[in-house]
């Protein structure tokens, strides 16, 4: 039950950090409103990156992890996108203006913002891990 609610916990202040930082950077681009899904895919992916050292050692260096982050990220990028935009239709986003794009749902540009998100994501979790649920002090490797 604890570790429901560790992650129901981190799931929440996810999706609510994620949604601050699309409706920033959709208020910044002038592409109002935030569609319903984009929280809930940042609050699953900030779980998982932020799960990245509870698999792998504390020995891999942060780098590495945003690397790992960066594909997870991407990836679940493409695979939503593909159900979301070209699938059900719904525009939620579209990169196609932009270069090296693979079918308008991600992009190289973007993996380059989501590995400094995964890395930013890693230590967030494990810094609210520590104050919230009392887990070991983070370390990191460069």
């Amino acid at each position: 039950m604890r570790q429901l609610i560790k992650h129901l916990t981190l799931f929440l202040i996810g999706a609510g950090i994620y949604f601050e930082l699309e409706l920033n950077w959709r208020y910044f681009t002038g592409h109002l409103p935030v569609h319903w899904t984009m929280p809930l895919l940042g609050a699953f992916l900030f779980v998982l990156i932020g799960g990245l050292n509870e698999w792998f050692p504390w020995e891999m260096p942060l780098s590495q992890q945003a690397a790992v982050g960066m594909v997870t990220v991407t990836a679940a990028e493409f695979f939503a996108g593909c159900v979301l935009n070209l699938w059900l239709g719904l525009g939620v986003w579209d990169y196609s203006h932009l270069p090296f794009n693979i079918l308008g749902q991600v992009c190289l540009p973007f993996m380059g913002a989501w590995l400094i998100l995964s890395a930013v994501a890693i230590v967030a979790d494990d810094f609210l891990r520590w104050k919230l649920f009392d887990e070991p002090f983070p370390h990191y490797r460069f």
